[in-house]
């Protein structure tokens, strides 16, 4: 997640608030908060969906969503040490 975004998580799933760009985004989904959340801990976005419990068929909309994510900068490429 980037550094200047911050969490609600809600029953509907969570907003997300970006402090530099004043963006707010829904996650529509608790599943895709705990995917969101762990993508830091997790080598791929494919390995963070199977923790959450992602169904295959499901991968191409949780794959939409992580990029719709990603072009609102609310989640970003993490920094290797």
């Amino acid at each position: 997640m980037h550094e200047q975004v911050a969490v609600r998580p809600e029953r509907f799933g969570a907003l997300l608030y970006h402090y530099g760009n004043r963006r707010l985004s829904f996650l529509r989904s608790p599943v895709l908060l705990t995917v969101v959340r762990s993508l830091a801990d997790r080598p791929t976005a494919r390995q963070a969906c199977a923790q959450a419990g992602v169904r295959t068929e499901e991968l191409a909309s949780y794959r939409a969503a992580l990029a719709a994510l990603a072009e609102s900068r609310m989640i970003c490429e993490r920094r290797e040490p």
